[in-house]
């Protein structure tokens, strides 16, 4: 069932995406060569309940960190621990603040110290996807309308769009109905009404769309090893068009 938020619920909401814009804000400022992905995460973890909210993820179908902090080839799902960020690495973090009971949910990937140029080519092409997809957010489009949009600026540059998973409702949980995969048809899908709130986040992939899940149950990586690159926002629908809660 989608869940139609009021205007009241998307005031409270706008306050937990605030929180997970900035500690998000935060977390890219900590990516530096040398700096282990638990230590942001402590960073994250520390910034979020200091504005007394909760990390989303934190316990989450028992995922041990605060955010997802994956490197390189890991698309999502990555768990903080010991791994040092080195020169050169792209990392990429997700980060949910829940608040007064409700969730904002955000990402992106962020260079460490000099990348190379096909590491930013690959980081520009899924930012400006994920607009590219924010924009056909529209009152009165469907949901296919988005994940066309995304595919298509993705694809017709040489790179792959993650199958496996896919963006969601979000508001009073973290994963609500609708999905919103990063891919579909134009016209397709439940449409989208005033009050929705989604959580875009196209997880695009130098090479292959498939990927593989590690042991641990939760790390998810590149099928062929090859670079990965994620961003999200929490979107509301709007008649006036689509909002970006999580904006710092």
């Amino acid at each position: 069932m989608i869940c139609i938020k009021s205007s009241r619920e998307l005031d409270i909401m706008r306050e937990a995406c605030i929180v997970s814009a900035r500690a998000l804000k935060l977390a890219g400022e900590a990516v530096k060569p040398g700096v282990s992905t638990e230590e942001i995460d402590y960073e994250i973890r520390r910034f979020i309940e200091k504005h007394g909210a909760k990390p989303s993820f934190l316990g989450y179908g028992g995922f041990p960190g605060s955010a997802c902090i994956s490197v390189n080839g890991t698309v999502i799902h990555g768990i903080p621990g010991k791994r040092i960020i080195k020169e050169g690495d792209i990392v990429s973090i997700d980060v949910g603040a829940c608040l007064n009971g409700f969730h904002g949910d955000n990402a992106a990937t962020f260079a460490a110290g000099k990348i190379s140029s096909k590491a930013q080519a690959l980081i520009d092409t899924t930012k400006q996807s994920l607009y590219e997809g924010i924009k056909m957010a529209q009152a009165g489009n469907r949901i296919g309308d988005i994940g066309s949009a995304i595919q298509w600026y993705v694809e017709v540059r040489g790179y792959s769009v993650v199958r496996q998973f896919v963006g969601h409702g979000v508001g009073a949980n973290l994963h609500e109905d609708p999905s919103v995969p990063n891919f579909g048809t134009p016209g397709r899908g439940p449409r989208l009404v005033p009050g929705m709130t989604l959580a875009i986040e196209p997880m695009i992939n130098e090479g292959t769309y498939e990927v593989n899940i590690l042991e641990d149950g939760w790390t998810t990586v590149t099928a062929d090893g090859k670079l990965s690159a994620h961003f999200e926002h929490t979107v509301a629908i709007t008649s006036d068009g689509p909002v970006i809660m999580t904006i710092p």
